[in-house]
């Protein structure tokens, strides 16, 4: 279905590069640009995943995302109905589309592919997911053990004498292309269970929604809520660490506005209470502190361990409450005895032995398999991506350490085929003591795509480009991102009047209002105060923290299983997610309405 940009969503034809990028042309792979048959097809912003413009290494992250869940769904698991998902950026930002399979003969001959791959994995789910952990670990384990050559003057004598037989020069690019292979294969790795996981949950879902077709979507996520994650261990890691401060006597060395090391310092002044809680924060650290401070898809959002103001901020504010008796736990007892009167209301509504028999196999798997949709995000898109960025700062270093670059941080302004093509021309020219040949053109790259960047940080991208699809049937588009042919005319609606009620959908119950806090990415976390509803393009499990801290969260992406939906039914607080554009609608400090019910939210000033 053809359709114009003035009765629906721009083309991607129509999008015009946004100031001062021209120069940026081959800032990321050619592949990723938009091209003329692009505009029959439907596209969306993915902020869930990308919520800022993209570095030009950084988009790494994207390509491994996509052609792995891709593999995985087309060639691994033959998902009946779904293919995975193509990309494309524009002016720095991700847009995606989902590849469906809608002939019903290639669904039959995909379901039977699935059954014998996927229901053999359901029935071994443990020994496997066991396996998957020894082997996320030992990648984990493979990147941190990487070598990075210093390329010095001369190799070491002892090198040289030993008969190895080769310069630390041979090193450099296998030790760059291994650790590009590896961060790919956590990819891989990453979507083996995921994809199963998400087909679990949406086979319960389906059969819900046929047996009680008005139930709504966030009242079956319900039934698998109140789970032990792996998402919410570093945050509550933070708390036991606050409550072991205050019982401690440790309390005062908690200041607001001071420095990790202005308090890590106090503590060691406190006798044998400070070094018994400063024994047992060492133990946290490793591995609790590897959480990226944003959702693992940026080189510049560094992991606690790499800037420890993010947990030491948290703490300060943990410590204050639970001095002024404030509870830091989760409602997740409550949250148990909801999952199980909602369980038990709609399973005594079905009619048959058999229906029943059905629905207690179909959520037994659901409440098996989906602590891994979160659970995975930890060693995935946190622990191994912050040790794949800091392995990159290693070749960074050495480039500038030969004058190739000014800071470590400007690599991250090349995108990774250039880097090796770099890593090359310094691997010749330092082989036979000559000048590297790409060093101006290099830097001047780099300082048109700072700038550029700077540019596309005040561009906003349409919420959708191309045709208005004539169904929305993905299952991963309605569960993750949330897009619905009623989100999708809800955009539109937006995109073509303006009104003080935006519509999402309602991911976890209640009804309140208060001031907005328009939060765009993690420096703005700290402008957050208590009470604030905060309004985000969407939400990191690091940013956990604050949930104890706002009333409410708006989104602009997600589903009923996005983070931000499960986060806020995780913490009682309501929510609406995938409003789509409500970080450009809702304006810093306005007083706002939330309803999480509904899925509606009015502004009120």
């Amino acid at each position: 279905m053809s359709q114009s940009a003035t009765a629906g969503f721009p083309l991607p034809s129509q999008v015009e590069r946004a100031k001062g990028v021209q120069a940026t042309e081959d800032m990321y792979p050619y592949y990723t640009s938009f091209r003329p048959e692009d505009d029959q097809t439907f596209w969306f912003c993915n902020k869930l995943h990308f919520p800022e413009p993209m570095p030009a290494f950084s988009a790494i992250t994207a390509e491994g995302a996509y052609a792995a869940l891709g593999t995985a769904a087309t060639r691994m698991f033959a998902i009946p109905t779904a293919k995975g998902f193509d990309y494309r950026i524009v002016n720095g930002r991700i847009y995606i589309s989902a590849i469906g399979v809608t002939d019903p003969a290639e669904i039959g001959r995909r379901v039977a592919a699935f059954q014998e791959r996927a229901f053999p994995y359901f029935g071994d789910w443990d020994r496997l997911y066991a396996n998957w952990l020894v082997k996320m670990k030992a990648l984990i384990a493979e990147m941190d053990a990487i070598a990075v050559p210093e390329l010095n003057e001369f190799d070491k004598t002892a090198t040289v004498l030993s008969g190895r037989g080769y310069s630390d020069g041979q090193v450099l690019l296998g030790a760059y292309d291994t650790a590009i292979d590896r961060y790919f294969m956590m990819w891989q790795y990453h979507f083996e269970f995921l994809v199963l996981g998400y087909g679990a949950y949406l086979t319960f879902f389906e059969f819900c929604k046929k047996h009680f077709p008005e139930l709504a979507d966030r009242t079956i996520a319900n039934m698998v809520a109140g789970f032990d994650s792996l998402v919410f261990k570093p945050d509550d890691e933070l708390k036991r660490l606050a409550k072991l401060a205050v019982a401690s006597g440790l309390d005062t060395a908690f200041k607001d506005g001071s420095t990790p090391a202005q308090i890590l310092s106090a503590i060691d002044q406190m006798g044998s209470a400070g070094r018994h809680w400063k024994a047992d924060y060492d133990t946290v650290r490793d591995p609790w502190f590897n959480t990226s401070s944003g959702d693992g898809f940026y080189h510049f959002h560094r992991s606690w361990n790499d800037d420890l103001r993010i947990p030491f901020s948290a703490m300060t504010a943990y410590v204050a409450q639970v001095k002024a008796g404030k509870s830091l736990d989760r409602p997740t007892a409550a949250l148990k005895v909801q999952r199980a009167s909602i369980i038990a209301e709609y399973r005594s509504l079905l009619n048959t032995d058999a229906d029943r028999a059905t629905f207690d196999q179909m959520l037994g798997l659901a409440h098996k398999v989906f602590p891994y949709v979160e659970d995975h995000k930890f060693y995935c898109e946190h622990w191994l991506t912050n040790s794949f960025f800091n392995k990159i700062r290693q070749f960074g270093q050495l480039m500038k350490t030969h004058d190739m670059i000014d800071e470590v941080e400007d690599l991250f302004h090349l995108n990774h085929s250039e880097v090796r093509q770099y890593l090359s021309d310094l691997r010749l020219n330092w082989s036979i003591g000559g000048e590297i040949a790409g060093k101006k053109a290099m830097r001047w790259r780099i300082g048109e795509r700072k700038a550029a960047l700077e540019q596309l940080r005040a561009w906003n991208p349409p919420v959708a480009l191309g045709p208005v699809p004539g169904e929305v049937s993905n299952p991963m588009l309605v569960m993750l991102w949330g897009v619905t042919d009623k989100t999708v005319q809800s955009w539109l609606a937006q995109l073509h009047g303006g009104s003080n009620e935006l519509s999402g959908f309602g991911a976890s119950p209640g009804l309140v209002e208060g001031p907005a806090r328009v939060v765009m990415t993690v420096d703005d976390i700290g402008r957050l105060k208590e009470g604030d509803i905060l309004v985000c393009p969407t939400t990191a499990p690091s940013w956990a923290p604050i949930f104890g801290k706002i009333k409410a969260a708006v989104s602009d992406i997600g589903g009923t299983m996005s983070h931000a939906a499960i986060v806020a039914r995780e913490y009682g607080l309501p929510a609406v997610v995938g409003v789509g554009d409500a970080t450009v609608r809702i304006k810093d400090g306005q007083r706002i309405r939330v309803d999480g019910s509904s899925g509606r939210v009015t502004i009120l000033s």
